[in-house]
């Protein structure tokens, strides 16, 4: 993907151009106007006297506008333009573009304007395949306005654009033929209008939007002045620091949206332009690092993937009662099931985060009515945890997928098809067991241990779920231990193999607090050793590893959340060093991305780069990285809850000097917490 695109979101609505402002797509360029996971605008082009524009600057005020400052033809140091444009889009409730053309010289002039529009209705989940449309596009001018729509026997989608100035309107877009007095201007304002429509031909948007409809620009400036004056004040003596933490909160109030077809408050999309719809591992996750920020967000999410939560087998949807859904998406596909994501739970790592989350919010928030509110999906989740996680009856958490035609074969957070294999490069046999998915399950047992305890009054339900949790530390120190490498194998196979690569995964098990103390040294030493450790972060595979890829998406890049939480981790079994030397080169490398971390980056050794390069493909924004330095923050400052108060543990690195922390959130109200590089506490200390 390109990563010069300029884009505007708000929630799962979005614009990706090019640097004028032109939107010119195709099948697999994921630029356009997209809104219901479908492409409403594919092309939008601005000519001016029959030239293309050229940009001078781009302004982005917030997150959800940008202006483009154009001329046409290109733009020259020694030729004084006497002509400009200024384009200013919006994308609050649907696109909006207003054109001001500016005429600089001391003469009367005439203009042809036009704007080239079309739209292939791609849907989001096909973008970057080959795909010709099932379906049939039209295209018609209808009352001075140009309907562009594709229809698919039921389903129908159709964009409406309209103008306020007088224009020539085709089925190809727009000409306007103006004159501008001597330094002058002339401005109109197009309107792209995406529906959802009815086989009548009515259009059903305004149920489909639920909240989007009553949304405008002044109550979304109104909304991020509060959603940044109620987060609390960073102040840092490293700057790159105070930047990105802006800059995650700003991308995290854009990426939230309501759940188009839930009665439900905003929760984060997973990120643009792949993922921009409801998930389940990215906002569990994205809340559980940003919980001492915007507590809000976790709640919203748990009731949110509560009303959702699978009910009964069906295989085609990988389906279980009390599973915790992978995504929810709209469009084409998902209408005539050619994909399963409406919803899709093929995600074995979701329903245990889910009890996590939970109980992790009411630490830090002392909302027990939630708590007991979400009783019977909490219940639900850890029944799903032995049922049907255990798919060998061997105690442990596997994955293989129902649906065999296009179901997920990984489902775990790292996806990809080729993710999961031995240190010669072998995939490992289904079904599988990596060694995180245990740690979250013994974490989920003994959170939802104490809920069942203090807040659901079962202290034998509490006693059995501390005595399996026990049992399972116990057991997966001895079957997941490679004595030979001292570390967790990623993975146990359909064989009970151990898939014996070296990866990030068992960072995860520092966090979850299933990894035995006297271990935990060597798993340290691991992520922090040449083999894991770039100097830009821990690499999702080591190198030497068999199918180690340095832009490979799960098998050797960089991803910014996987680090947090491994620092996480770190600071939780006394590696306070290690745990700062990792935040330090994710903040670092933040300051290459203008603040805002990718999705992914490259798992280049740091003496090969200057800088740390971008996976090609990569989201951004995306919400598990958006939410990273914010975890890096907690991890850092060492915040934990212990009944009603904060305990404030700081460790930072020479480098960020002092942190400070203003109005924490908390079942305590509000507190300051800081803290200097001279208060690190020796390894283990």
């Amino acid at each position: 993907m390109k990563g010069d695109f300029v884009r505007i979101l708000d929630g799962n609505r979005f614009v990706l151009s090019d640097g004028s402002g032109d939107i010119e797509a195709g099948p697999t360029v994921p630029c356009g106007f997209f809104a219901f996971d479908t492409r409403f605008l594919s092309h939008w082009r601005l000519t001016l006297n029959g030239e293309r524009v050229s940009a001078l600057a781009v302004d982005d005020p917030s997150y959800f506008e940008v202006r483009f400052f154009v001329v046409p033809g290109a733009p020259t140091h020694y030729v004084d333009a006497k002509v400009s444009v200024i384009r200013e889009r919006s994308v609050v409730g649907s696109f909006e573009e207003r054109l001001t053309v500016l005429n600089h010289s001391g003469e009367p002039a005439d203009f042809t304007v036009r704007v080239d529009a079309a739209c292939d209705f791609v849907p989001l989940n096909a973008l970057g395949q080959e795909r010709t449309p099932p379906g049939r596009l039209y295209q018609r001018v209808e009352d001075g306005r140009l309907h562009l729509g594709y229809v698919r026997a039921r389903f129908r989608r159709e964009t409406v654009i309209s103008t306020t100035e007088p224009a020539q309107v085709d089925q190809q877009g727009l000409t306007y033929h103006i004159r501008i007095e001597p330094q002058g201007q002339w401005t109109t304002t197009l309107h792209a209008r995406e529906l959802v429509l009815r086989p009548d031909g009515k259009d059903v948007r305004e149920y489909a939007s639920l909240g989007h409809q009553r949304r405008d620009a002044a109550r979304l400036h109104s909304g991020l002045r509060q959603w940044l004056d109620k987060a609390p004040q960073l102040s840092c003596d490293w700057k790159p620091l105070e930047r990105t933490y802006r800059r995650s909160l700003v991308d995290l109030a854009a990426l939230r949206y309501p759940p188009l077809v839930l009665p439900a408050e905003p929760v984060p999309a997973a990120g643009l332009p792949w993922n921009a719809n409801l998930t389940g591992r990215d906002p569990i996750l994205t809340s559980l690092q940003v919980l001492p920020f915007v507590p809000e967000l976790a709640v919203h999410t748990l009731r949110v993937l509560g009303i959702v939560q699978g009910s009964e087998l069906d295989d085609f949807r990988d389906e279980e009662p009390g599973k915790i859904l992978r995504e929810f998406r709209l469009g084409e596909m998902v209408a005539f099931e050619e994909c399963p994501q409406a919803p899709y739970y093929g995600a074995a790592d979701v329903t245990p985060l889910y009890v996590i989350l939970l109980d992790e919010y009411e630490r830090w928030t002392g909302d027990a009515a939630t708590v007991r509110e979400l009783e019977d999906e909490a219940r639900a989740a850890l029944h799903w945890i032995d049922e049907y996680g255990d798919i060998m009856g061997d105690g442990y958490v596997w994955y293989q997928r129902r649906n065999e035609r296009n179901g997920l074969e990984n489902q775990c957070w790292k996806e990809s098809a080729k993710a999961i294999s031995f240190r010669d490069g072998r995939l490992a046999s289904l079904p599988r067991a990596t060694c995180e998915l245990q740690g979250y399950a013994y974490d989920a047992k003994i959170r939802g241990a104490r809920l069942a305890r203090e807040f659901w009054n079962d202290p034998a339900y509490a006693d059995r779920l501390e005595r399996e949790a026990a049992e399972l530390k116990q057991r997966f120190n001895r079957d997941f231990w490679i004595s030979d490498g001292e570390y967790y194998a990623l993975a146990l196979d359909g064989d009970g193999r151990q898939v014996d690569a070296l990866s990030s995964n068992i960072g995860h098990l520092l966090w979850s607090g299933i990894v035995e103390e006297s271990r935990a040294g060597k798993i340290a030493e691991h992520l922090l050793g040449p083999r894991l450790y770039s100097g830009w972060g821990v690499r999702t595979l080591a190198t030497g590893e068999g199918r180690y890829n340095p832009l490979g998406y799960h098998v050797g890049t960089i991803w910014p959340f996987d680090n947090a939480f491994i620092a996480w981790g770190l600071r939780r079994y006394g590696f306070d060093q290690e745990a700062g030397r990792i935040a330090e080169a994710i903040i670092d490398a933040s300051g290459y991305f203008q603040g805002r971390l990718p999705e992914a980056f490259g798992g280049y050794d740091r003496t090969l780069t200057r800088h740390p390069v971008q996976y090609p493909a990569a989201n951004s924004p995306q919400a598990l990285a958006t939410g990273t330095p914010l975890l890096l923050v907690r991890t850092l400052l060492g915040l934990e809850p212990y009944g009603d108060d904060l305990v404030v543990r700081p460790a930072p690195p020479e480098r960020f000097g002092r942190i400070e922390l203003l109005d924490i959130p908390g079942r305590w109200g509000r507190v300051d917490a800081f803290g200097t590089p001279q208060e690190v506490e020796p390894i283990g200390g």
